[in-house]
């Protein structure tokens, strides 16, 4: 909290990375992003964060950027970009999720000039060897899809990620606003109710399973109404700004601006500017 009160003028990393992902959740953002000059250089240099928690919200946004396939090639060229991946995977003291994430977003870039067979071949021998980093340890991730009831606009949809934030083994999810679902990728041993009861616990949103039946029909499946006890992520402490966190103010200009990429750019200009100010000194 000190900390906080000390920095009100100046943002600090963990605000300015959350920014920058919150700003890249949205789909309408992704292309402005990654033109910016100052946004994928600062992002690559927080993978290099001493902080666990800015690093992982660092992973989110490019994973989130590199769901838009024409930013893919320009990503894998940043300098540093690889490399520092291939670092947060291999580092010891990388947290599992943090490790699977990376892993992730690698694949991605890896794969965005393949053809789709090199591109299988790439992605299978990309995963063994992150399983050789990762060790017996974490086994593989899993994908749950979620249909949220409730889940109809951007202030919901950062609860929801409050809300799945704070389990322990959620590597990373993916909104798809319009029907009203989330991809979420979490480690093979963590059980899909565990989303359902955070999700539960906003209070104004409910979760059912999205699976294929055997002819290829979707269906909603609902969790049993047993909370489950969820673990809650000590490896990320203090994830998401709290209510002291003098960037209140900028998420609700942030959350305003989703739609509209010129408003993006506006911010984007701020954060670049305060990154080249914190690194480049």
């Amino acid at each position: 909290e000190k900390m906080n009160s000390a920095m009100s003028e100046e943002p600090d990393a963990l605000s300015v990375v959350n920014q920058l992902r919150d700003l890249a959740a949205d789909p309408l953002n992704r292309r402005a992003i990654v033109q910016d000059q100052g946004c994928l250089p600062g992002l690559i240099l927080f993978l290099d964060h001493p902080n666990p928690p800015v690093v992982h919200s660092a992973l989110l946004a490019l994973r989130y950027l590199a769901e838009c396939r024409a930013n893919r090639e320009k990503m894998k060229s940043e300098l540093g970009m690889m490399l520092s991946l291939q670092n947060v995977i291999q580092k010891t003291t990388t947290p599992g999720e943090t490790k699977l994430l990376a892993s992730e977003v690698y694949d991605l870039l890896q794969s965005s000039n393949m053809s789709d067979m090199d591109n299988v071949n790439e992605m299978n021998y990309r995963r063994r060897k992150a399983q050789f980093f990762l060790g017996s340890t974490n086994k593989r991730a899993k994908t749950v899809v979620l249909h949220i009831d409730g889940l109809d606009d951007s202030s919901r949809r950062n609860l929801c990620e409050e809300a799945l934030l704070k389990i322990k083994g959620v590597i990373s999810f993916t909104f798809q606003m319009a029907v009203q679902r989330c991809v979420v990728r979490i480690r093979s041993d963590l059980k899909a109710e565990a989303l359902a009861t955070a999700i539960a616990s906003t209070k104004v949103m409910k979760a059912q399973q999205v699976v294929k039946s055997e002819s290829g029909e979707e269906m909603l499946v609902p969790f049993q109404d047993t909370p489950v006890e969820v673990e809650q992520n000590t490896d990320l402490p203090e994830y998401l700004p709290e209510d002291e966190s003098p960037t209140k103010e900028q998420d609700k200009a942030v959350s305003r601006v989703g739609s509209h990429p010129e408003g993006a750019a506006s911010w984007l200009s701020t954060a670049a500017n305060f990154l080249s100010r914190s690194f480049y000194w």
